[in-house]
């Protein structure tokens, strides 16, 4: 489905759009916008997985007991301290 819409565009981006247009990478300036919506949506796609990723290795390591935990290169140390304090 294809739904028309007005865009307001800086002289630059309209001369980037323009140029590409010219230039034969998109057929027309709503191609190009749409390739770049659909880019930012890959893009918060994949931000998303690596938000996940990154939330179960954290899930995962937080679960390691204190004893198995090996802190390299002391990074670690200051906040196992708080938590220590904390606790």
């Amino acid at each position: 489905m294809t739904i028309k819409t007005t865009l307001s565009f800086t002289d630059r981006h309209h001369r980037f759009l323009k140029e590409k247009v010219g230039e034969g990478v998109y057929a027309s300036a709503s191609a190009a916008v749409a390739a770049a919506v659909e880019r930012m949506i890959e893009d918060e796609e994949a931000r998303e997985v690596a938000l996940d990723a990154m939330a179960d290795e954290i899930r995962r390591r937080a679960s390691t007991p204190r004893a198995e935990f090996v802190d390299h290169d002391d990074v670690f140390t200051p906040a196992l301290r708080r938590l220590d304090r904390d606790a």
